[in-house]
């Protein structure tokens, strides 16, 4: 799978590119993460991406030509056509479900957006679809297309080392995760539960659900009547 990124600061994405996951999915050639400069695509010699709003109103909106010229540019990078996603707070809620259809795709390309906004015509001439991490807003892009990536690349086979570990994810069933333990058995009073060192792995898996129940219904009351409504 191959990652885009349009930003005015690549360098914001360079160690995460490398490190951790990501960075051994690339080594392992499971997914290519590329990122490309926007104000190589302004026209002036300061190349400026941002002007005043056209109304009036406190900060800079970021310019229309540059991102519609870099997202053509990019675009012919590659021959498989890229899904073109802008980072915004006005976009759908990034969710569990969202990451899985975004895996499907071969290529995803992130407009990660600086300043008071984007020029709106660039989300109606080059944008398939726009993006929310969460209602809240943050300084640029940059942040959710790394949160993006990271959720989508875990989807990918190989990715992460133990598959389990995706299966088991908070969310992937509706629930969130179970508690989970490591040595040793006691930290501070606090001991590991006599199930899970039963050995009997019918006992520990109802012990599982039972606690992801649990851990849903009091953390997450919203996610346990939808996860309640699917049941009947």
């Amino acid at each position: 799978m191959r990652f885009d990124v349009l930003t005015i600061f690549p360098e914001l994405l360079q160690s995460f590119s490398e490190c951790s996951l990501i960075g051994r999915a690339q080594r392992k050639e499971l997914l290519t993460l590329c990122t490309t400069d926007l104000r190589e695509f302004a026209t002036d010699k300061h190349h400026t991406v941002d002007d005043e709003p056209y109304g009036g109103g406190g900060g800079m909106v970021m310019k229309a030509q540059p991102w519609i010229e870099a997202v053509r540019a990019v675009t012919e990078l590659h021959p498989s056509p890229p899904h073109r996603i802008l980072l915004t707070p006005q976009g759908q809620t990034l969710c569990e479900a969202k990451v899985r259809e975004l895996a499907n795709h071969e290529r995803l390309l992130l407009l990660c957006g600086r300043y008071e906004a984007i020029d709106e015509r660039v989300a109606e001439l080059v944008v398939d679809e726009e993006i929310s991490i969460g209602d809240y807003v943050l300084s640029g892009g940059e942040l959710p297309a790394m949160v993006l990536i990271e959720a989508v690349s875990r989807q990918i086979p190989g990715v992460v080392g133990f598959n389990d570990s995706v299966v088991n994810d908070s969310f992937r069933k509706g629930l969130l995760d179970y508690p989970h333990y490591t040595r040793p058995e006691e930290v501070e009073g606090l001991v590991v539960p006599p199930v899970l060192r039963s050995g009997d792995h019918a006992k520990i898996d109802r012990w599982r659900q039972q606690q992801a129940e649990s851990a849903t219904r009091e953390k997450r009351p919203d996610l346990w009547q939808r996860w309640q409504g699917r049941q009947r």
